[in-house]
């Protein structure tokens, strides 16, 4: 895929209202393919955590016999960190704002995944 393949993945999350940022994250090691994030955001430690906790998770998962996961959210005080992994094996990641919208994020992240498959 190209740069700009990329950043057109990236925008289908960046435009729902509430989301901070998006990244493209190498599941295997949590490096940053690409990133549209807000100032104040720390893109590496944000890879860092996400790829980290969906392989956990991908892992104790397949334990339990539920299969592999879909999508991931956590939910903070601040805000909260979604996930979706791609079948290249690149996480899409979106940091939000409390008050997003979900559903409409999760969606374009399943876009997104889909988008750099």
């Amino acid at each position: 895929m190209t740069a700009v393949a990329f950043q057109r993945a990236l925008d289908l999350v960046t435009r729902v209202r509430g989301v901070r940022g998006a990244m493209l994250v190498e599941l295997g090691d949590g490096v940053v393919v690409a990133e549209h994030l807000m100032e104040g955001i720390k893109g590496p430690a944000v890879a860092a955590l996400a790829a980290s906790l969906a392989n956990r998770l991908g892992r104790a998962m397949e334990a339990a016999g539920l299969g592999a996961g879909v999508y991931w959210h956590l939910q903070a005080s601040e805000g909260a960190l979604l996930a979706v992994p791609a079948a290249s094996g690149i996480l899409v990641v979106a940091v939000t704002e409390p008050e997003v919208n979900v559903g409409l994020v999760r969606l374009e992240l399943l876009r997104a995944a889909q988008a750099v498959t």
